[in-house]
């Protein structure tokens, strides 16, 4: 098969360069610099996959999408689905949004999470994608675009709000990371590296993610309001309403409270001997 990746010359496209290549597939790329243009991958690759910055996914399917034709197989990469997905579906070709669950860091897809998104698409054409990633070790988890949104909206929205608000609050008493050191605890530990980790990358995608995905509003909105209710009843010492909703969280949590405190054992113990 011949694959092009519009975008191929960025982190995640060249990502995706080897992971095709490795199954055995033809890849050509297209970027700012190179000479050849994304209509020329739209009219000669058998599938065809968007790998830009969120805000021009879809000028750019809505660029390309009248060049491709029956037979072709259209995809992106981006962090939403819904928009993008609706978008490749002008084209005539066989539509599937495809989200990386992981940065462009990662050595290969062993142990990762792919999620799709097949809205026009022939079971041959989608189980090609699947199996070429599950036989590379990833996790294929298939869904429609709008309940991704709505995933993504807490498992990426409301993670990058929390942290961004835990490194604003340290700005504005005044605390480092590095004066907390001396003092960390490990579960303190993770939770600052992964605000570390997110301000160590380009904000623009971050701005993205919080602001393009139509669920994230409601979301944060809701986590203000847990925050607000929270707050009142730490400040007022009610320790009988505090334990009452610890409880009503935890019974919420379920069985997922035993297997995190399982998973977090390994991983703390992993940092302490690091």
């Amino acid at each position: 098969m011949r694959v092009g990746i519009i975008g191929g010359t960025g982190q995640m496209g060249s990502f995706f360069t080897r992971v095709f290549e490795d199954a055995g597939h033809e890849v050509t790329v297209s970027g700012r610099k190179t000479l050849i243009t994304s209509e020329d991958l739209a009219k000669d690759s058998d599938i065809l996959i968007i790998s830009v910055p969120i805000h021009s996914t879809i000028p750019v399917i809505h660029q390309i999408a009248p060049l491709l034709h029956k037979g072709q197989v259209f995809c992106d990469l981006t962090s939403l689905k819904s928009g993008p997905v609706n978008a490749m579906l002008c084209s005539q070709a066989d539509v599937i949004g495809l989200h990386p669950m992981f940065g462009p860091t990662a050595t290969s897809l062993q142990g990762q999470t792919i999620i799709a998104t097949p809205a026009r698409c022939s079971d041959e054409h989608r189980e090609l994608l699947t199996d070429l990633f599950t036989s590379q070790g990833a996790r294929v988890t298939v869904t429609t675009p709008e309940y991704h949104d709505r995933m993504m909206a807490v498992i990426q929205g409301l993670t990058h709000f929390k942290a961004l608000v835990m490194a604003d609050t340290m700005r504005m008493l005044g605390i480092t990371p590095e004066e907390t050191e001396p003092f960390m605890s490990p579960i303190y530990r993770i939770e600052t590296s992964v605000a570390g980790r997110i301000l160590a990358q380009d904000p623009m995608l971050y701005a993205d993610i919080l602001s393009e995905n139509p669920a994230v509003p409601h979301v944060l909105e809701t986590c203000c309001k847990a925050a607000l209710s929270l707050t009142s009843i730490i400040s007022s010492g009610d320790t009988e309403a505090f334990i009452e909703r610890f409880i009503a969280e935890r019974e919420w949590f379920g069985e997922y409270c035993n297997r995190s405190l399982e998973e977090t054992d390994h991983l703390i113990s992993a940092m302490v001997r690091a």
